[in-house]
């Protein structure tokens, strides 16, 4: 059953009203079905909160958190590291002989610089069935290089599934039963998991021009799922914020996550598995996330214990690297309407929404809300909108074209050939060439 988020763990205050507000905004600003996220003061979880439609407790709600998933592997190494079971330095072949890129090193795989391309070769995998570890072997050579092993960062999904391989070698078990039995249980992280458990979200791409939602598949991802296929909740990960600032005497010395949390040159904003970034002045330590339909940020400023943590349901609209800005910094969110997906759209409507050209100037149509809007891409405010009447009609309600009737011109087989409004001609390209234009088409 769907619920309405509560958002907050403390009410009648100040502050804790302000982050429901931000967090409100986020998600009418992004279109997001639902997002949850939580805010860590000296390592304790004093707020979470939730807005759209979550599927249950907002801090209990798994979502899938992407390449967040990396920081497992990337803690787990670094356990191997430490035990002396593998060095930094030691190329990946060591573990992974039929690797293409064997003489990669460790830490050039945990800090995207080996030079490796940044996904596998093959269909999506994020959204396709995961294939064997043997057969993503086999088919990523090194023939995918991008550059020379240390020559600049470079984003790679595929290094980190060689370095779950490697992980599994030398434990003789499937990576994600390491990391559950050696990081998870000691931290408490019991609701984070491999496969999603209940309750869990469902995630959606929104229609860009309907705002309707389709579901994207939960994909087990096979080989490439160190690289980002754990599901988790805000206070599950809100512990492991924690544990990237302090450490676990059982899972991490805070000296190596001192280590892991160290710009690695030549790479930008990146340690050992960690995201690294300034907000006014104030380092974090964590990573965003995403995967088809989902969306996450887990970032902790490590010498306060101060973090945030935030998790949606959609495969785009949440700006996951400046959620400490947006949530915990001075300058909240632009304002912001509650978002709701379309379920309905009517008939006279088919067809219309998506881009559209006066002259060579780009307008996007957006059925939004029970109202066409038609603004500049991406801006919204100065937007012109429209009511769809009973009969059909299209009449302006806000902007130049209020009280104005828009008129469709439809081709024989029922397709929008072009708009008219007044004397405002609406294409599909700029100066359609078989659409009437006033003052004919230039040259």
């Amino acid at each position: 059953m769907l619920v309405p988020a509560a958002g907050g763990l403390r009410r009648g205050n100040r502050r804790v009203i302000d982050l429901d507000e931000r967090l409100s905004r986020l998600q009418g600003r992004g279109r997001l079905p639902s997002v949850v996220a939580g805010v860590l003061s000296a390592g304790s979880l004093t707020w979470v909160g939730g807005a759209g439609e979550v599927p249950g407790p907002p801090d209990d709600t798994q979502y899938r958190i992407g390449s967040i998933t990396k920081t497992l592997v990337a803690v787990t190494v670094m356990r191997l590291r430490d035990e002396g079971l593998l060095a930094l330095t030691d190329p990946i072949g060591r573990f992974v002989p039929e690797a293409g890129y064997a003489e990669a090193s460790v830490r050039d795989l945990l800090a995207h610089v080996s030079g490796m391309q940044s996904e596998p070769v093959g269909s999506w995998w994020e959204r396709s069935p995961g294939v064997p570890v043997p057969d993503l072997l086999a088919a990523n050579t090194s023939a995918g290089r991008v550059a020379d092993t240390g020559s600049y960062y470079h984003y790679s999904n595929l290094g980190f599934a060689l370095l779950g391989e490697a992980v599994a070698r030398l434990r003789g078990r499937p990576w994600f039963e390491v990391v559950a039995d050696e990081l998870l249980v000691p931290l408490g992280m019991t609701r984070t998991s491999y496969l999603p458990v209940a309750p869990h979200a469902q995630g959606y791409s929104v229609d860009h021009f309907h705002e309707t939602l389709t579901e994207e598949p939960h994909q087990d991802t096979g080989a490439m799922a160190p690289a980002g296929q754990a599901w988790s909740t805000v206070a599950d990960l809100a512990r492991w914020a924690d544990f990237l600032a302090t450490g676990h005497e059982t899972v991490l010395a805070r000296e190596t996550l001192d280590e892991m949390a160290t710009l690695q040159a030549p790479a930008e904003g990146y340690g050992l598995g960690l995201r690294l970034m300034d907000v006014r002045g104030t380092a974090y330590a964590g990573h965003t996330g995403s995967m088809p339909g989902f969306l996450a940020s887990l970032f902790v400023d490590r010498s306060r214990r101060d973090g945030v943590v935030a998790l949606a349901n959609a495969t785009t609209g949440l700006p996951a690297e400046s959620v400490p800005r947006l949530l915990l910094g001075e300058h909240a969110p632009p304002r912001a309407e509650p978002w709701v997906p379309t379920t309905v759209v009517p008939e006279a409507v088919t067809g219309l929404p998506g881009l559209w050209f006066w002259g060579h100037t780009a307008l996007e149509l957006r059925w939004h809300h029970g109202v066409l809007r038609l603004h500049q891409p991406g801006e919204v405010r100065d937007a012109y909108e429209f009511e769809v009447r009973a009969d059909g009609t299209i009449v302006g309600t806000v902007g130049y074209h209020r009280g104005e009737t828009m008129h469709v011109h439809r081709r024989p087989d029922g397709s929008v050939s072009h708009l008219v409004c007044a004397t405002f001609v609406y294409t599909r390209i700029p100066y359609d060439p078989d659409v009437p234009i006033p003052g004919g088409h230039p040259a």
